[in-house]
């Protein structure tokens, strides 16, 4: 017999259980979820149950800042006793710089709604009397961190999820997925057999077996994970309060209240990857692997000079207990591409800070059709195909060792590198570039001079790319650059309905055939989904470029909303690889390599052609993202080295000099170009980012979005976008650093740089539309020191754009 059901959600530990009942929250009904033995029964149950909402992605803190709020209401609606301790929480520094990482993340925890506050040394241990504190510079107090009993927690979710009419069938296991031609699944248990709508993977330790099922290969692994409880401590009991769970950030370890003892958790430098070719069906129910004492035994040195009593202490229990682990250690939550109405909601780390916000994330995706705000930083679709297993494994094992390190804003870690390479990273690599890395694909970060090793200084201030950057950035200003734009995305949408569907999809007004546009796209909340550049050849036929990184998550977009039967979308960003040049010397250089005119008269900016460029097929586009005369010239992926080496050649003679992404960040900053997921986001709209004036709010088509954007363009938003002059010494603002007028926050910071052309430290924010009219003294929190800054009216180089249609 088989059962019909909207939604069947496999797996009952506490993310599953969340889901199940957000969804049952939001309305939702004839939801079932089903778990293989009984709930808690994979990872949740072996939990050390420690909850905070501090994280360095401004969505997780969000989300987190949720699950943690939600458990006293969670409480009363399931009349569950989840064991809640909300002891606060100290994250310990015991360097100078973690110190100012710590000060920095004060600043911007303003930013994001959370109420911390810094500690001196000696207000450490007037908290946590056993720590030993004489090395520690500080600390960072939540008073909202703590720890509940992870059984209870999850029980409860289910109990409310039951009394919103959800239903739960432990013991019993999906064996099979099988896709309906109409969207839905056909699922297949030891007991019924399901036809349902949508299919959430919330399997956890089995979340890949489950992906397999539906012919997807998730990038998450399990870890082996340590934590020790030691027997009662007398000196607790004589206390008279409950001590604060703490992370002693360079000692690599957390710590939290176990009755009268503590629980010890630590994070081992070789980490071990659990169970790597799948998770057997047969392993769980309250099952541990074996405790690997050897490999602890730095770490528990390291904790026992930190929290002297605990090497007296007696070792109760010793939990080794897998957990799964993506390579960046944010969890895979939405719909997973290419696959229809299959939902992730796996790979969650921390599923007692992270699981509220995860199940509601996902039920207002399924509900509503699209989460609220930015989570990108979450979303399943961030990977691609190049997390392959082998590589998941690597930089999972990475980032698990590295869970307590200081991660450098310009520190690019090196597990499963390189991956991918352009057909140029030889080339760069000879003229001795800096990688970094994006979407799998190694990318220049800049060049090294001669004399100079080909790597950057992790560093929270300004690196030795300093130098070598404002040379790259001179050239490209004075005579000219060259810049690998190999990773853009690139998409090719074509048929007899192509128009069409892009004048839905696209919030713009379409170009005409050879002319160019930037396009933003919405969602139907107005909300920007992309700030694409369309490209059209014919009424039949367009190129859309976007961020490499958003490759998956546009494609899955596009297959939700382009009509398959008028127009086909296609993704050739590897098939096609581009090079800019930008300049005052652009146009001879390009005049040197074609029999063509490459005039404003023949080639006018915002226009492109195509013909021979150095012997190669090419597209050439008059524009640039420098503010300078430049082109994009793209060319089959087999030509770019051709096309590389001729223009390096005729450029010798002018003063071109190869570029890279940091001097691109410089130079689009003194223009106040924007960029994706800094200045344009899902958190921001049209008039709120200044792509208004992109937005063709009267074109007879309805596009998405279009009835909310001209709401909002009625109704204008309390925030806009700027451009700041900063008074810097030798550090930049960079992300959610608070502006501040005064005592109040009037805005943050989304991304900043030093403009080398203009000698000034320069970021772009988000303040408050009254501050952005008035001439109001501001300051910008830059490591924990409030630094003057002021708004400009208009960009400090070039603010007319002359050079750019020169």
């Amino acid at each position: 017999m088989t059962r019909h059901a909207r939604v069947l959600v496999i797996g009952g530990g506490v993310v599953g259980c969340s889901v199940l009942y957000h969804l049952a929250r939001l309305g939702w009904k004839d939801i079932v979820l089903c778990e293989r033995k009984e709930l808690t029964a994979g990872s949740s149950w072996h939990a050390a149950g420690i909850f905070h909402a501090l994280n360095g992605d401004a969505a997780m803190s969000r989300l987190q800042a949720y699950t943690i709020g939600l458990y006293r209401e969670l409480e009363e609606i399931s009349g569950q006793d989840i064991g809640l301790h909300y002891t606060g929480g100290i994250s310990v520094a015991a360097t100078d710089e973690r110190w100012n990482l710590l000060r920095s993340d004060c600043e911007r925890h303003r930013v994001l709604g959370l109420d911390t506050h810094l500690l001196t040394p000696r207000e450490v241990a007037e908290r946590f009397p056993l720590m030993d504190v004489s090395d520690v510079k500080g600390a960072l107090y939540d008073p909202m961190e703590g720890y509940l009993d992870p059984y209870g927690a999850t029980v409860a979710y289910a109990k409310a999820a039951r009394k919103l009419g959800a239903e739960i069938l432990r013991h019993t296991m999906v064996s099979s997925l099988t896709p309906l031609p109409r969207g839905g699944w056909v699922a297949g248990t030891d007991g019924e057999t399901f036809e349902v709508e949508h299919v959430v993977n919330a399997a956890g330790l089995w979340a890949r077996e489950v992906g397999r099922m539906a012919g997807v290969e998730l990038p998450l692994i399990p870890m082996e994970h340590h934590y020790l409880i030691t027997e009662d401590i007398p000196e607790i009991a004589q206390l008279g309060h409950e001590l604060p769970v703490v992370v002693d950030l360079d000692g690599e370890m957390y710590l939290r209240p176990e009755g009268r003892g503590l629980l010890l958790g630590v994070y081992e430098r070789d980490a071990t990857p659990w169970s790597r070719d799948g998770t057997p069906w047969e392993f769980g129910d309250n099952e541990l692997l074996a405790p690997q004492l050897d490999r602890l035994t730095e770490s528990l040195e390291k904790g026992f000079r930190r929290f002297p009593r605990l090497d007296s202490a007696g070792i109760r229990k010793i939990v080794n207990g897998p957990f799964t682990f993506t390579p960046d250690g944010n969890p895979l939550v939405g719909p997973v591409p290419g696959v229809r109405n299959f939902w992730s909601a796996c790979g969650v780390m921390a599923g007692f800070a992270q699981g509220g916000g995860v199940g509601r994330t996902l039920a207002e995706w399924m509900v509503g059709g699209e989460p609220e705000g930015d989570v990108f930083g979450l979303d399943v679709a961030r990977f691609g195909a190049f997390a392959t297993r082998s590589y998941v494994a690597e930089k999972s094992a990475e980032f698990y060792s590295r869970r307590f390190r200081i991660a450098y804003p310009n520190e690019f870690w090196p597990a499963a590198r390189p991956a991918k390479v352009t057909p140029l990273h030889e080339r760069h690599a000879a003229s001795r570039a800096v990688f970094g890395v994006s979407f799998g694909v190694e990318t220049p970060l800049y060049f090294a001079p001669e004399g100079e090793p080909p790597s950057e200084q992790p560093s929270i201030r300004r690196s030795n790319s300093f130098t070598p950057v404002a040379a790259e950035c001179r050239a490209s200003r004075e005579a000219a650059g060259v810049l690998d734009i190999s990773t853009f995305a690139k998409y090719e949408v074509a048929g007899s309905g192509a128009a069409a569907e892009l004048d839905r999809l696209l919030a713009g007004r379409l170009p005409a055939p050879g002319r160019i546009r930037l396009t933003p796209m919405l969602a139907p909340s107005g909300r920007l989904m992309g700030d694409l550049t369309t490209f059209c050849e014919s009424e039949g036929r367009y190129l859309l470029f976007g961020s490499g990184y958003l490759q998956d998550w546009h494609m899955r977009w596009f297959a939700e909303q382009v009509d398959a039967s008028r127009a086909s979308v296609r993704n050739v960003t590897e098939a096609i690889g581009g090079i800019a040049i930008f300049g005052p010397r652009s146009r001879e250089m390009l005049a040197a390599l074609t029999r063509e005119d490459v005039g404003d008269g023949a080639l006018p900016l915002l226009a492109f052609r195509r013909f021979d460029v150095a012997s190669a097929p090419a597209l050439v586009a008059r524009l640039s993202v420098t503010g300078e005369l430049g082109y994009e010239i793209y060319v089959p992926a087999m030509y770019l080295q051709l096309l590389y080496d001729r223009l390096r050649a005729v450029g010798a003679d002018v003063g071109l000099r190869s570029v890279g992404s940091y001097a691109l960040n410089s130079l689009r900053l003194e223009k106040g170009y924007g960029y994706w997921s800094r200045e344009y986001s899902r958190d921001y709209t049209p008039m709120m980012s200044g792509l208004s004036r992109f937005v063709d709010y009267d074109k007879p088509r309805d596009f998405i979005g279009k009835d909310a954007a001209r709401r909002e363009r009625d109704a204008p938003p309390a925030r806009r976008l700027v451009l700041l002059e900063v008074e810097a010494l030798d550090a930049e603002a960079s992300l959610y650093e608070p502006i501040s007028a005064g005592k109040r926050v009037a805005g943050f910071v989304t991304s900043g740089g030093f403009g080398h052309t203009i000698g000034r430290s320069l970021a772009m924010g988000y303040v408050d539309a009254r501050i952005a009219d008035e001439q109001v003294p501001l300051e910008v929190s830059i490591i924990g020191d409030r630094r003057p800054c002021r708004i400009l009216a208009a960009p400090p180089v070039d603010p007319r754009g002359e050079r750019l249609r020169s």
